[in-house]
């Protein structure tokens, strides 16, 4: 085995070592690397840029008003007309029968007959 060179010598040399390097990575740094870079040119939300969503808003805005205004509305061309109410259950009375010199007249007629009490 070789032997170590004592502790402060070895920080003493990696010290050196550092020093050296740091030295030569700043010799490399010009004028042009410590410059600011231009800003990005990205696209910002301006009026330009807002025009196309703010357009699909309006549009579908009116398309809703439009809706309401045709088909929501009574006395809308499109409005279903109104239904009428359902008539009450019952029997509605036939017509009376067309009486005519040859057809006979019965002698009674079928009647409901209540039980008396």
């Amino acid at each position: 085995m070789t032997p170590r060179p004592p502790v402060e010598d070895r920080h003493a040399a990696t010290e050196t070592r550092l020093r050296a390097a740091l030295t030569a990575r700043a010799a490399q740094i010009t004028h042009h690397d410590l410059r600011r870079e231009d800003p990005p040119q990205g696209r910002g939300w301006t009026v330009r840029a807002l025009r196309g969503p703010g357009l699909a808003a309006l549009a579908a805005a009116a398309a809703v008003a439009a809706v309401c205004l045709l088909y929501l509305f009574p006395g809308s061309p499109l409005a279903p007309a109104p239904v009428q109410p359902a008539r009450p259950p019952g029997i509605s009375d036939p017509a009376p029968p067309d009486v005519s010199p040859t057809t006979p007249v019965p002698a009674s007629t079928p009647r409901v007959v209540k039980p008396s009490d």
